[in-house]
């Protein structure tokens, strides 16, 4: 890519938590037997007349107001028309001019750099259904889907690889999950975006034919969607092979993007006002309450992790970034102010048991307080790191009492300096050579007495106190 150049937007589709659908009562829940969730609304009977749900309403605006937006007072519900077997109506009911939200941004950081990425609208529209190919060799439809909310935010094309149209991805995920705008849910299709890709030589301004690869789920799909998609348009220049506006699907198995048809433009969808939805008004004092309950935003919460607790950055990020674990992570220091030794057991153990058993934080029998409990009993020196690494798996899934446990199982370590001065002569005595060593110079075999001492009380020496009187003797 040395003579050229990415231009890369993405379309954003989240879909909105609300317990209804978007223009009728029916659930918008996942799951659910085929077409059981559908009424006369959202199969698009003639004469069924939608209502908008005000929940999706307010969603739409907090996403905008996080995504630096402008929230507009006034906005327009049009019918988007095409046709295909999973949208009933023959049309999309969708925002196009005024919609909600427009004119925001959001930064964002890749290899060190940070970076603004544009945001040219946040629009609110309803999601079609489900087409489900090959049963029986026949294509059946599931309109459960059909009607529930979605926004939709599009950037602008500001991206220039596929590592930040990644990372815009995941910073809009962070931000819309901790609001509890959308669950966020990739697997079920509940977050998800289109990606628009072209090509252009460096330093032109115009862009180049773009193409837009449908309906990536994952993180990392993205990332490698619009590799390859860079990486063929780059290869039909070459080679003097025309670049096709058109819609394509990523193939995750074999890591390409194949043709599926030819891209609409706006004009195509022959967009106007539908005429069974009224205007959607939204007044100052209705907004301001609305945009009161956004909480702190994960950017800020990293932030204030750093300052406040003294987290590495890597380690606010990580917390920062995921609700359930920045709340599981506040609540543990709450119960035992020693944010670092929380941050530390919280990496190497706990979301590693996390990960292996398949559950989240909040599920965790194993809740802030035990985990703080734990933290303060190290800090306290009852026991040593390797004695909380050892008996971890077995607090974390009984969720009982560090210290209760660490009684009855006479894991205490043993801090009474007299009777470690003891273990500690009887090494140096035992090993006059190594002794005669250290004297001499050697100071690495400070390590070999700290064993010896070790054995002499089965591991449960205080380390720190063992080195001190170690060092001591050992002049």
């Amino acid at each position: 890519m040395a003579n050229y150049e990415a231009v890369i937007g993405l379309e954003i589709h989240a879909q909105l938590s609300t317990e209804s659908k978007l223009f009728c009562t029916c659930p918008a829940g996942f799951g659910g037997g085929p077409n059981e969730h559908v009424c006369e609304v959202c199969s698009g009977m003639p004469g069924a007349l939608p209502r908008l749900n005000e929940k999706a309403v307010e969603l739409a605006a907090q996403a905008g107001y996080a995504l630096n937006c402008r929230v507009n007072d006034y906005s327009l519900f049009s019918r988007k028309n095409y046709f295909y077997p999973d949208l009933p109506g023959g049309y999309q009911t969708s925002q196009y001019d005024p919609p909600i939200c427009e004119r925001g941004h959001l930064d964002i950081e890749v290899d060190g750099q940070a970076k603004r990425i544009g945001i040219t609208r946040i629009h609110m529209e309803d999601d079609a259904g489900k087409c489900v190919h090959g049963q029986g060799g026949q294509s059946l439809v599931d309109l459960n889907r059909q009607g529930t909310a979605l926004i939709e935010i599009v950037s602008d094309p500001d991206m220039r690889s596929a590592a930040e149209a990644a990372a815009f991805m995941r910073e809009v995920h962070a931000i819309l999950t901790c609001m509890d705008v959308t669950d966020g849910n990739m697997e079920e299709g509940n977050f998800r975006c289109d990606a628009n890709v072209s090509i252009r030589p460096k330093g032109r301004a115009a862009f180049g034919t773009r193409a837009e690869i449908k309906n990536l789920n994952s993180f990392r799909n993205v990332q490698k969607a619009i590799e390859y998609e860079i990486s063929r348009q780059k290869a039909c220049i070459e080679d003097g092979d025309p670049i096709v506006q058109e819609t394509r699907l990523f193939d995750s198995a074999k890591q390409i993007t194949l043709s599926m048809r030819s891209k609409e433009d706006a004009h195509d969808y022959r967009y106007f006002p539908n005429p069974d939805l009224p205007p959607v008004i939204i007044d100052h004092a209705q907004k301001e309450a609305w945009f009161s309950r956004v909480p702190e935003l994960p950017s800020a919460r990293k932030r204030r992790f750093v300052d406040k607790f003294g987290l590495s950055e890597e380690d606010a990020a990580l917390f920062a970034y995921d609700k359930h674990i920045s709340s599981y992570f506040e609540e543990a220091v709450n119960a035992c102010n020693e944010p670092k030794r929380i941050a530390a057991l919280m990496n190497s153990e706990f979301l590693r048991e996390c990960s292996s058993s398949g559950i989240l934080p909040p599920q965790s029998k194993m809740t802030p307080a035990r985990l703080g409990e734990l933290a303060k009993i190290i800090d306290q020196g009852l026991i040593s790191l390797r004695t909380a690494h050892d008996i971890f798996p077995d607090l974390f899934s009984s969720g009982g009492s560090p210290e209760e446990y660490v009684r009855e199982k006479s894991l205490a370590q043993v801090s009474d300096a007299g009777e470690l001065e003891k273990a500690v002569l009887a090494a140096i005595e035992e090993n006059p050579a190594e002794a005669a060593a250290y004297k001499d110079g050697k100071t690495k075999l400070l390590s070999f007495f700290v064993g010896q001492v070790m054995r002499k009380t089965a591991g449960k020496a205080n380390p720190a106190l063992v080195n001190s009187l170690l060092q001591e003797k050992l002049k």
